[in-house]
């Protein structure tokens, strides 16, 4: 008699997992290390500052006060930039028994939540230039490569922004990235008064730092009875004018033939919330609810002077 087999078997349920698996990386260390604050008009504003050069000063005993100059705020600013995504679920579509969510509604909100806020990452640290827009094209916020000029260290032209222009960052030949050049920024920085802290870089120039020498650790502790573990990555760099915390971050929108890294003074720059997250229900049509889900927001760098930029560089191991 012939067996019985699932080949010919007919009515065995689905079997689906209730896990959705998404890699897809969600970690945005920009906005996490940096300020939050608050936007109360398109164009966000801020005044800077700075001290009088250091000069020789002593005066003779019983000297009159003399005047001297005094020099008036810089005031900068830059525009909101409105990011968002809108979702359409039929009525039959968020009714049925689905694997891995209740609500298909919720499930689509949440994905693109993570969605935007990737945009939100690589628009700030972009090298788009700030646009106020029209009624027929987005208005865009200056990114962080527009911004910094003071501590540049590239083969092109720096970015720049001032109270009336900014200028996007012109690329040049590149270099390979060495611990001189990595000194010789952290050093300008400490010159203009600046205490950068975090080296924010892509992943490839991750690994080149990693071999750089002025590395903290390459053993990670553990308890006295276990054998120490080898850490091969680099994330933490002592310099001469402090430490340095080396973070990779997915989302810097470089390529292979323009790899920048920023170093970065976190309580020098904030992410500014004309409108922070919010849903919208959109007008409903039809057997479906829309919804919008959007932010407004923008980039407030304190004082460029605090941060540094270094371009043009090689992905190569040297």
């Amino acid at each position: 008699m012939a067996t019985y087999q699932t080949y010919t078997a007919i009515g065995f349920r689905e079997d689906l997992s209730n896990v959705i698996y998404n890699i897809s990386p969600t970690d945005t260390p920009f906005m996490n290390s940096v300020g939050k604050t608050s936007a109360t008009a398109v164009n966000h504003e801020w005044q800077t500052d700075s001290l009088a050069a250091v000069a020789t000063n002593a005066l003779v005993e019983g000297a009159a006060g003399a005047d001297i100059t005094v020099s008036p705020t810089t005031r900068l600013g830059n525009l909101t930039q409105i990011s968002g995504k809108t979702v359409k679920i039929s009525g039959t579509l968020d009714s049925i028994n689905k694997a891995g969510r209740k609500s298909e509604k919720a499930y689509q909100l949440a994905k693109v939540s993570s969605e935007i806020k990737r945009d939100m990452e690589a628009a700030l640290l972009s090298n788009t230039v700030r646009s106020a827009g029209t009624s027929s094209t987005a208005r865009t916020l200056g990114g962080l490569q527009t911004w910094l000029s003071t501590n540049y260290n590239g083969a092109g032209t720096a970015g720049s922004t001032t109270t009336t222009t900014s200028t996007a960052r012109v690329t040049g030949t590149n270099r390979n990235f060495t611990s001189t050049i990595l000194n010789s920024t952290i050093q300008s920085c400490y010159t203009a008064g600046g205490s950068p802290s975090i080296l924010l870089v892509n992943p490839a120039i991750k690994v080149v730092a990693s071999t750089f020498t002025g590395i903290a650790t390459r053993f990670r502790d553990v308890p006295a009875a276990q054998q120490a573990q080898i850490v091969a990555a680099a994330d933490v760099y002592v310099s001469d004018f402090g430490i340095i915390q080396i973070v990779p971050d997915r989302f810097i929108p470089n390529s292979d033939s323009d790899n920048t890294a920023f170093l970065l003074d976190p309580e020098m720059a904030s992410v500014a919330y004309l409108r922070p997250f919010q849903t919208v229900e959109l007008a409903k049509t039809g057997d479906a609810d829309v919804t919008q889900l959007l932010v407004e927001y923008t980039l407030e760098v304190k004082n460029e002077a605090a941060h540094g930029i270094i371009s043009d560089l090689n992905s190569t191991v040297v």
